[in-house]
């Protein structure tokens, strides 16, 4: 979505005050439960959930996920082919442990009618802590101060604590906390309606669906004393599950405990005489435990010995822990910007996003929205490798590591994708969560072949930061060979005044535009990906004759392979218009007419949920920065004149319907100089959840696009590039930051980067001394002082803006490209119920015919 940041911040300030360290929230409200329940969801990349209260209502979308944990169902396409996706995936909502009811005076505890004295809810990213603190007057004027946490562990990756201290502040009165673990998926939700929900809703492509029938087979319950303990089984994906609570109190007050368990709830339930002053603590832990196969009840051996080592070590250790884990992740990762509180907070609250998604993700591979809502099924995308893994690679290179384990470990679904579309090699499907294509629209979906060199382009950019190479000869050099593969197979060869190869029939990143022929996002991606294969197949050959011949008798490798793959990517037809002296989206893309997005209605937007795609599919519009995107990728193969032209021309239709497409937008407008319009995407990604900009927040985190605000802080303002060997800066650093200052790790060695207005400082924290290149000038780092690069101010400053309405523009042909909207279809409608209105009329006034 289009909006004109004036500087003005988009979040209320006095419910969301802006804390560094904290996102927080001083009183809460009905009107946008599901954003902040995404905005307060805690994770840890393989379980989550969202930031529903513990009194489990208010709520718009409960919900607790573990990554990977799906049930599989048909897809039933209207006109089946060969070849369709035929199986889907969808994440499932796991049974919700977070539930911990409060009663005093037999009277709940409900956020939504209860009198509130103080209230604050926050989610400190130091350690990773959701914490909510609140004074009630009860309806019989009892004072009570309820304190709640909720962590789930960096360190023990199926662990989740929760504790709840209750005080009576005045007077005495019985006090019951009932702590429960519910089926939610099956359980029909015991304050809400679903279908109205749904009905209210509507329809958006990008929302999970609901199931027809049961998910979650149960397959046993047991409780003792303290401890209660539920399992399933998905019921078409075969896929298990288990999750254990246990629970300790700590009171002076009388207490009665009661547990009970049954398939779809185990209950435990504190009676408590509660006197002032007195608090009772009651800590709940708990584990999750899930396998694609394994018995429900050896999964309930696994959260047994998950609990017992809580009780055995303490808390307080695992709380500790912890606190460590995040210690560390933010000495590798923090980006500080100087001066600006309201983006600061907004920037650690993304990077925050990253690691709860990806940390102990464990090669499980990171969904669109990680674990912190349903939004697309739980798919996991291409954004992952292009957005994610970058950042990862030079902040926490193990987790970029099990990333791409993930795609290692599907490789050979990729490979049958492949044989299924007629291609050697692999072909990694473009949404799914299993390996298996889950799209079920090819055009927009299958045809993304681009997905391939986007993996490569991951796997290259972890091992070069990072220099992996025993990554490289195991499991990288095998993904770089079967990707090229496909592409020196799926393209072909044309002799016409130069012999060029082709490659059609496929979409780009931007899907408003589908099935075209030569992509160029495709097409130089491929081209990277065929070279990269090339370089590796050839130093493997002559640096490691061991691993070369195993990679050569495990795939078949022919020694005139590499040859080939050479070839193609030295004849890439790489579209360009003379002219207009910019490339073209693909080889046709100039036939079509412009969209006038400066005339389209707001109501109008997204366009995917107004228009029909043909509609869309007839015009020059873009859902998402896709020539744009090519030319941060594979930056040194454009010059800075082609990024301005190619920019200027496609910005003003590029509708930014995608959350994938401000943050790169917003790193080119950087290179180019247009500082405005980079300030105006980097703040459009900044807040693209924590201000609901896509009107979608309450699917869950837009995982990528916080990964793509470390990009545009980091390839954008301070202008770090890594197309070939080291490191290159040429920074652009907003005339309103005086400091912008960022860690970076590569190949073991951690340094310092500072960029201020007059100068760039690099610093050496541990390793050895490496040298980086900052505007042509190549410089080392290392020693006993840092090293400073004075500078003379950042880059090129444009005055003029672009224009948001599209010019129209002369074809090679003579031809004019004009601008325009398609006709609104409401209006269509208005006007066909309006005929039809005054067509009936004319006939009740003419006479019947005579024959």
């Amino acid at each position: 979505m289009r909006l004109d940041f004036d500087g003005t911040d988009p979040l209320d300030r006095e419910r969301f005050p802006a804390d560094e360290w904290r996102l927080v929230e001083t009183f809460p409200s009905d009107d946008d439960i599901g954003i902040t329940e995404t905005l307060f969801a805690i994770g840890n990349g393989y379980l989550g959930m969202r930031g529903n209260p513990s009194e489990g209502r208010p709520s718009a979308a409960h919900g607790t996920f573990v990554n990977g944990f799906h049930e599989t169902w048909d897809i039933h396409h209207a006109e089946q082919a060969y070849g369709f996706a035929h199986t889907g995936q969808t994440i499932v909502n796991a049974p919700d442990s977070k539930v911990m009811k409060l009663y005093v005076d037999d009277e709940p505890l409900l956020l939504s009618t209860a009198d509130l004295l103080e209230y604050e809810r926050s989610i400190d990213f130091r350690d990773g802590m959701l914490r909510r603190h609140l004074v009630w007057r009860t309806p019989s004027g009892k004072m009570v101060q309820v304190d709640t946490t909720r962590m789930i562990s960096f360190t023990e990756r199926h662990l989740a604590i929760m504790t709840i201290d209750v005080t009576l502040l005045g007077g005495s009165a019985p006090v019951v906390i009932s702590s429960q673990i519910l089926n939610r998926q099956d359980g029909a939700d015991e304050y809400q309606d679903r279908e109205a929900m749904a009905e209210k809703i509507g329809w958006d492509p990008r929302k999970a669906g609901d199931f027809a029938s049961r998910v979650l087979e149960p397959q046993g319950d047991w409780h003792s004393d303290r401890r209660m303990i539920l399992g399933y089984k998905c019921a078409r994906s075969g896929m298990t599950l288990a999750v254990g609570a246990d629970h300790s109190i700590e009171t002076d007050n009388v207490v009665e405990e009661l547990i009970d368990t049954e398939p779809d709830l185990g209950k435990k339930v504190y009676r408590v005489d509660a006197t002032e002053g007195h608090t009772i603590t009651i800590t709940k832990v708990v584990a999750y435990h899930t396998s694609r196969g394994v018995p429900a009840r050896e999964l309930f051996d696994r959260c047994r010995r998950t609990l017992d080592r809580v009780r055995r070590d303490g808390v307080a250790r695992a709380v500790d822990q912890q606190r460590d884990w995040m210690r560390k992740y933010w000495t590798n990762a923090d980006v500080e910007v100087e001066g600006h509180p309201e983006i600061q907070q907004a920037v650690r609250w993304n990077l925050f996003q990253i690691a709860q998604a990806s940390a102990r993700a464990d090669q499980l591979g990171v969904a669109a929205k990680g674990v912190t809502g349903s939004g697309y099924e739980g798919h996991c995308f291409w954004d992952t490798e292009i957005y994610v893994v970058p950042f990862l690679a030079y902040t926490f290179p193990t987790a970029a590591k099990n990333l791409l384990r993930f795609r290692v470990n599907l490789l050979e679904h990729a490979r049958t994708r492949a044989r299924e579309l007629a291609q050697r090699g692999a072909l990694f499907p473009w949404r799914t969560i299993n390996g298996l294509e889950a799209s079920a629209y090819y055009a927009a979906g299958t045809a993304q072949y681009h997905i391939d060199a986007d993996v490569a382009y991951a796997v290259a950019r972890y091992t070069d930061a990072t220099g992996d190479r025993d990554f490289l000869r195991r499991d990288g050099a095998e993904i770089l060979v079967e990707t090229a593969r496909m592409w020196a197979d799926l393209g072909f060869w044309r002799v016409d005044g130069g012999r060029t190869f082709h490659i059609h029939g496929v979409t780009g990143p931007d899907e408003y535009t589908t099935v075209v022929n030569n992509n160029l996002f495709t097409n130089v991606m491929a081209r990277f990906n065929l070279e990269r294969a090339a370089a590796v197949v050839t130093d493997l050959r002559e640096s490691d004759p061991t691993a070369y011949a195993r990679l050569k008798s495990r795939l078949n490798l022919q020694d005139d392979e590499v040859g080939e793959w050479e070839d193609c990517a030295a004849h890439m037809a790489v579209p360009f218009d003379e002219d207009l002296g910019i490339h073209p989206q693909d080889e046709n893309f100039l036939d079509r007419e412009l969209w006038d997005l400066s005339r389209t209605p707001v109501d109008k937007r997204p366009l995917l949920l107004n228009y029909h795609p043909l509609v869309i599919y007839r015009f020059q519009v873009l859902k998402q920065a896709d020539v744009v995107l090519a030319m941060l990728l594979q930056g040194d193969r454009f010059s800075l004149e082609e990024k301005r032209r190619n920019f200027e021309y496609y910005d003003p239709i590029t509708t930014g319907d995608s959350s994938l497409s401000a943050v790169v937008q917003s790193i080119i407008a950087a290179e180019v100089g247009h500082h405005h319009w980079a300030m105006h995407y980097f703040l459009s990604g900044l807040f693209v959840d924590l201000a609901d900009l896509h009107g979608n927040t309450a699917d869950g985190v837009h995982i990528a696009s916080a990964g793509g605000v470390w990009n545009a802080l980091v390839y954008g303002f301070a202008g770090m590039r890594d197309h070939g060997e080291g490191l290159t800066f040429d920074p652009r650093l907003p005339m309103a930051w005086p400091r912008l200052r960022f860690p970076l790790r590569v190949h073991g060695t951690r340094i310092v980067v500072e960029l201020t207005q007059d100068a760039m400082t690099f610093t050496l924290v541990e390793g050895d001394p490496i040298t980086v290149s900052v505007r042509g000038d190549v410089h080392p780092v290392g020693g006993d002082s840092p090293t400073v690069v004075p500078l003379d101010g950042h880059g090129p400053r444009l005055t003029h803006l672009v224009p948001r309405q599209p010019a129209p523009v002369v074809r090679a042909d003579g031809t004019v490209i004009t601008a325009g909207v398609p006709s609104d279809p409401d209006t269509l409608a208005e006007e066909a119920a309006a005929q039809a209105s005054s067509a009936a009329q004319l006939d009740s006034t003419v006479p019947p015919a005579h024959h």
